[in-house]
């Protein structure tokens, strides 16, 4: 099968298909740019999406990935990552290894289709040519024999006309012959014109147009197959990336794998443990006789054990508070006690050791910066040369000056640290020690130190005990039946010692300085029930008053 010699006179459709084919080429390049560029945007919005649930540095998310599951979660995020970076890779392989090859194969298709063509052309135009040269002679000869006809026919009129002079006659013969003459001419030229023309035609159809219709089909052909080894090329880019995607998504479900459910509950418990112990029984209280009402300072209040609050400042019913949920109050209090007082011992015992081995790292920094210093001083000194000595004394001694305070800071952590380890065993016995404040003192001093203040800034227990102190409450519906309880009594004053905003319900704002009566005295968890103005009270943080207590006084 040739072209040459089957589609010898379609040299029209085939300059028509071969165009068509570059189209074709044209529009596959087309659709493999398109694809490349749908890669790169998939890539660049899986690292975006990658990128916007990365935990941000320096903030509480960061802190949550302690945990397993955020853990797997964070290794998800970065091998989704690494996949969209597969994505990247299909996108500059087809880009490389397709598009570039294609655009200029196809540049060099049109060069070669061009000058096949036009070769084409011009052995057309030279049989047209030839073809239009016989045509010319074979019109002239046959002139010709029409002129010698004629010529002939006048000589042999005036040859036998009796009246024409002897001349004419010999001029009419003359013309005749030369007419003749030029017939014999035209024909012999028509016949060789001919016999050339027959010659190139034949070389046309046989020779020229096969071969240059062979060289169309060559190129046609070798075009249909770059296309196809494009598509095997095509496939093959996305085959290479198959296993590294597939040990992105094996890496997510290892990570998947790794995840501890009990792991991840012990965190929890060593996040927010608070290390108090859980309330003892309530005493029975005897109401039936004149006595002084002793109060645990391990144990709820009577207010707290089945009955509302009173009324502060004309809002609602109080709700146990500060017994209630974590999620349901959260005090801000400001400025954090540099020791974590003001945090559960547990949770204050762990901040303080961050605290100093925080303290440890920048110390060890300052160290290392400081035989830095030394080292280049001394090669300084023996090599004065490379700079002056002295001009590192200022900065050796800033270095060792921080150290200096770093050390101090660190000790004063660590004195701290010793304390809070040192209480928490025997938390639930100091406790017990401070119940007999009532019977061993008249307006003794309470020294409120940050210390001897251990709850968490939002003043919550635990979840265990807020769900204990709720159950507890709810067990017994006496809301109705205490609203119009009479206030309880003041069992001392306090004197307020920092400025506090309570704004939540349950809080009672404190200005620095102010004295206030004291209704309920703290019960171990760091808070403190005061009333203002006989109609206005709440809670405040212990830590923010010094309280006086009167033995006389009825305890609440």
């Amino acid at each position: 099968m040739s072209w040459g010699t089957e589609l010898w006179d379609q040299f029209d459709n085939l300059e028509k298909h071969t165009q068509w084919g570059i189209d074709i080429l044209e529009k596959y390049i087309k659709f493999v740019k398109e694809r490349t560029e749908i890669e790169l945007s998939y890539a660049k919005q899986l690292r975006n999406l990658s990128k916007k649930y990365q935990p941000k540095k320096n903030s509480k998310e960061e802190e949550e990935y302690k945990y397993t599951a955020c853990k797997a979660f964070l290794s998800t995020l970065n091998e989704l990552n690494d996949y969209a970076g597969q994505h990247e890779v299909i996108s500059e392989n087809m880009t490389s290894q397709i598009t570039v090859d294609l655009v200029r194969y196809v540049q060099e298709l049109k060069q070669e289709r061009k000058s096949n063509f036009h070769d084409g052309r011009k052995a057309q135009q030279h049989i047209e040519t030839c073809w239009k040269q016989l045509e010319s002679s074979k019109r002239r000869f046959e002139r010709d024999c029409k002129e010698a006809d004629r010529a002939q026919q006048y000589f042999e009129k005036m040859d036998a006309d009796i009246n024409v002079t002897k001349a004419d006659v010999e001029k009419a013969r003359q013309q005749a012959q030369m007419r003749q003459q030029m017939a014999e001419d035209s024909k012999a030229d028509y016949s060789l014109i001919l016999q050339r023309f027959n010659q190139e035609q034949w070389e046309y159809y046989h020779t020229h147009i096969p071969n240059i219709f062979q060289k169309i089909q060559e190129m046609e052909e070798r075009r249909i197959v770059r296309i196809g080894e494009s598509m095997k090329t095509y496939a093959e880019v996305d085959r290479q990336v198959i296993p590294i995607i597939g040990k992105c998504l094996d890496g997510i479900v290892k990570a998947a794998e790794s995840i501890d459910q009990k792991n991840d509950s012990q965190l929890v418990v060593e996040a927010y443990k608070s290390g108090f112990e859980p309330p003892g029984d309530i005493e029975f209280e005897d109401y039936t006789q004149p006595m002084k009402r002793t109060v645990s300072d391990n144990s709820l209040s009577s207010s707290k054990e089945g009955k509302p609050e009173l009324k502060f400042g004309g809002k609602s019913r109080g709700k146990l508070w500060p017994f209630i949920k974590k999620n349901k109050l959260s005090l801000k209090l400001g400025v954090t006690p540099e020791d974590f007082s003001n945090f559960p011992p547990e949770q204050r015992r762990k901040k303080l050791q961050q605290k100093v081995d925080d303290l440890n790292k920048e110390i060890q920094k300052e160290t290392d910066q400081r035989d830095a210093i030394t080292k280049m001083k001394d090669v300084y000194l023996k090599n004065p040369q490379m700079g002056d000595p002295a001009s590192l004394d200022h900065k050796l001694a800033e270095v060792t000056q921080n150290i200096e305070k770093l050390r101090l800071e660190a000790h004063k952590f660590e004195a701290w640290l010793a304390e809070v380890e040192g209480r928490l065993p025997a938390r639930s016995e100091q406790a017990r020690r401070q119940s007999g404040l009532y019977d061993g003192q008249t307006h003794q001093t309470v020294t409120n130190c940050a210390q001897d203040r251990e709850s968490s800034p939002d003043g919550s227990y635990t979840e265990e005990q807020s769900q204990e102190s709720e159950h507890k409450v709810l067990a017994t519906d006496f809301d109705d039946e205490f609203d119009d309880e009479e206030p309880l009594p003041a069992i001392g004053t306090c004197k307020a010692l920092y400025t506090f905003e309570g704004q939540n319900e349950g809080t009672i704002s404190v200005v620095e300085g102010e004295t206030l009566s004291v209704i309920e005295e703290d019960k171990g968890d760091g808070w403190t029930r005061i009333r203002r103005n006989e109609d206005e009270e709440g809670y405040v943080p212990t830590s923010y008053v010094e309280v006086y207590l009167d033995k006389n006084a009825k305890g609440s």
